[in-house]
């Protein structure tokens, strides 16, 4: 049995062969759990990962995993930190560990590891985008996190995980979205264009309202930012018109009894547009030019 006196102050050496933890690196040692090694671990020492980025597991690719490995078992091992003496946790694969519950399975095969807090919480997320597709809103949480808990830059965060800076910054600007938007993306009742396109509107309520006709209307990513530049362009207009134009729009419309729009650019041109409901209505307009 190695020696664990003296622990202290020997750097990773200490922390491997810690008396709390029970850790070795070397080979040949006689301990169960060797850090680098595969054993099969008791479900009742692993706990999960506090730093899982996945918030929800959908229910039935999850039943569909518990009759697999009740099948064929476990193909790869999950992987695990030793945090003390017969106690595990996840670093990743808690879908095969929720999976290993509900089929009742004693024992697990771990590939063990040392890792602190931060290194977790990478390493679960690594895992979990290259191996496991999240939702775009859990993605976007990952990476808020390793940015406030890692301290990292966006660019920092690009490298590590080799992804664009851009998509990076995308995933991070969906958390701007009202709650319900972002749980409806979350439950793919819109998809990650559309989050996008609404992001461009100018406030919550825009964006609320605009969330629920692509909903109801089942409109596609084309049509919402069809439908977002028409309401540009009214909010344009609104702040192009003098209040004089306003007041006379206003005054026409209610002369003709109908409804009146004036359409100006910022270079002055522009359209007057009267809207009409049927024949009778246009005739009644045009007997007041006619006057």
């Amino acid at each position: 049995m190695v020696s664990k006196k003296n622990a202290l102050g020997k750097g990773l050496g200490a922390l491997l062969e810690n008396a709390k933890t029970d850790i070795t690196s070397k080979p040949g040692n006689n301990l169960k759990a060797q850090a680098g090694m595969i054993s099969r671990i008791n479900i009742e020492s692993i706990t999960p990962n506090p730093f899982q980025p996945r918030i929800d597991f959908e229910k039935e690719p999850l039943l569909e995993l518990t009759d697999s490995i009740k099948e064929h078992g476990i193909i790869q091992p999950i992987t695990v930190r030793k945090i003390g003496r017969d106690d595990f946790q996840i670093i990743s694969g808690e879908r095969r560990y929720q999976a290993c519950k509900i089929a009742k399975i004693n024992e697990i095969p771990c590939y063990i590891r040392i890792a602190n807090d931060q290194e977790m919480l990478e390493m679960a997320i690594v895992e979990n985008i290259q191996r496991k597709d999240l939702n775009a809103i859990e993605i976007g949480l990952s990476y808020q996190r390793l940015i406030d808990e890692c301290n990292l830059t966006h660019e920092q965060l690009s490298l590590k995980l080799s992804k664009n800076r851009s998509t990076i910054t995308n995933f991070l600007r969906l958390l701007k979205l009202p709650i319900e938007v972002q749980k409806g993306l979350r439950d793919s009742k819109i998809s990650m264009g559309h989050a996008r396109a609404l992001l461009s509107l100018n406030n919550e309520t825009e964006i609320i309202n605009a969330f629920k006709k692509i909903i109801s209307e089942s409109l596609n990513v084309r049509d919402t930012e069809e439908m977002n530049q028409k309401k540009k362009f009214k909010n344009l207009e609104k702040s192009i018109l003098s209040s004089y134009e306003l007041r006379m729009q206003n005054n026409i419309s209610f002369q003709l009894k109908s409804k009146v729009k004036i359409q100006k650019k910022a270079n002055g041109k522009g359209q007057l547009v009267i809207t009409f409901k049927n024949q009778d209505q246009l005739n009644e307009i045009l007997d007041n030019f006619d006057q």
